[in-house]
């Protein structure tokens, strides 16, 4: 593609397209036989063609956990399978977890999956191995990766037009944004964002616990943030510390042993003395989203249209299930007999407009309910404190509404796409 000149008829994918979320939607794409292969690019100022001898394999370098990890729930499973990256994450990169304990400092609630005949809650998964496999998987499908960034979009009714840094352009018939919370397509677009920032940085490390983590998620709600420990499967848990930012800063700036002393205390010991094994990172905490997802021959997914706390670790898991929308409503029209998209119907924007529809409303209510979590559990009142503690135990004795819960963070309940899950897998 000499520079200058415009490719046309691909789906493009921009900066940060390379990530979980842009790579899973180009698989999604392809596997969905919504676009033939070569005809998806993939671009991000950082994205080179995966290497596919490596598939499944975990190199001396790669071999200790990255500190971002993934709790992925039934339904992101489901995605990541039939874009063809879940059965090549290799097996020590990813950890099932069975039960969760959830409890603050009068009040415990459980979640079991024996209880709901399932074999796991879902998986803690290791992002940088996720991210490389699902790279993998769409290259293999027939995706084009392009290093580049991008410097302007121009839409209309018919197309879109995006200008790369060194002056290439792209023609498509559909330009989809999975670049992140702090998108340059969404900018581009001219879409505004809506939110508040939390004030907090969440810490984020691994360590070493004297008690076993049995398979089990735990998190602990304090008045200065949730603390949450993810079973990892060498015995370790992640961590991911929710802190006011003064006190995150102090905490970070702790040696070893200290900050394995403040975890330990933190988490009223449930898992024993912690002991850190890693080094200590952070990340501003934000509730954003996009006033709109959509524009003509455009639209947001993931990050790009929406940030959420991560005290419920939904994030991923909303931005996939907005691919897998996005995937069935562009296979629900214009498809040909042999369910293959033709590609001038894929940036309808009529099509694009009920994928806002149906997915701003889901993510505007997880965003809600996870900003009331936080400020639930963030007061100091007495009679909240109780109120919160009360309810807590109260859903503890209702199997009912546990299961409902349950069902619903696994992506088995709600609206989510049929194609994702086989008849009888789920409830409505």
């Amino acid at each position: 593609m000499s520079a200058g000149r415009a490719s046309a008829g691909r789906f493009v994918f921009l900066r940060g397209g390379g990530g979980v979320g842009g790579a899973a939607m180009a698989g999604l794409l392809l596997a969905r036989k919504l676009a033939p292969p070569g005809r998806v690019a993939v671009i991000d100022e950082g994205a080179v063609p995966p290497v596919p001898e490596s598939v499944g394999s975990v190199t001396a370098a790669e071999s200790d956990w990255d500190l971002r990890v993934f709790a992925l729930s039934r339904a992101s499973q489901r995605v990541l399978d039939i874009c063809g990256a879940w059965a090549a994450l290799p097996a020590q990169k990813r950890c099932a977890y069975e039960r969760m304990c959830v409890w603050d400092a009068k009040g415990t609630l459980t979640f079991d999956c024996a209880a709901l005949g399932e074999p796991d809650l879902g998986f803690i998964v290791e992002g940088r191995a996720l991210q490389a496999e699902c790279q993998r998987a769409a290259a293999a499908a027939g995706a084009v990766f392009i290093k580049a960034t991008l410097q302007e979009v121009i839409a209309t009714d018919t197309q879109v037009r995006v200008r790369l840094h060194d002056g290439r352009e792209l023609q498509s018939q559909l330009l989809i944004g999975a670049d992140g919370a702090d998108s340059t397509t969404r900018r581009l677009l001219g879409i505004e964002t809506a939110g508040h920032a939390y004030h907090q940085d969440a810490l984020v490390a691994h360590v070493r616990t004297e008690k076993p983590h049995r398979s089990t998620a735990w998190q602990r709600f304090l008045p200065s943030g949730p603390l949450a420990f993810l079973p990892l499967p060498d015995g370790r848990s992640s961590i991911v510390w929710s802190n006011a930012r003064a006190e995150a800063g102090r905490l970070r700036a702790l040696d070893a042993g200290a900050f394995g002393e403040a975890v330990t205390m933190a988490s009223e010991g449930v898992l024993g003395a912690c002991e850190l094994t890693t080094a200590v990172a952070s990340f501003p905490l934000k509730l954003q989203y996009a006033l709109d997802y959509v524009r003509p021959r455009a639209v947001l997914v993931g990050d790009a249209a929406h940030t959420v706390h991560p005290l419920a670790g939904q994030g991923l898991n909303l931005g996939l299930m907005d691919c897998a929308c996005l995937a069935d409503v562009l296979g629900g029209d214009g498809a040909s007999g042999t369910g293959t998209a033709r590609l001038g119907y894929a940036g309808e924007h009529r099509l694009l407009r009920r994928y806002e529809r149906w997915r701003r409303s889901e993510n505007l209510l997880a965003a809600t309910a996870m900003d009331g979590l936080e400020r639930l559990f963030a007061s100091n009142h007495s009679l909240v404190a109780q109120l919160r503690s009360a309810g807590l135990n109260a859903v503890g004795k209702m199997p009912f509404v546990k299961r409902q819960l349950v069902e619903r963070a696994m992506g088995l309940r709600g609206d989510v796409p049929e194609f994702l899950f086989a008849k009888g897998e789920r409830v409505r």
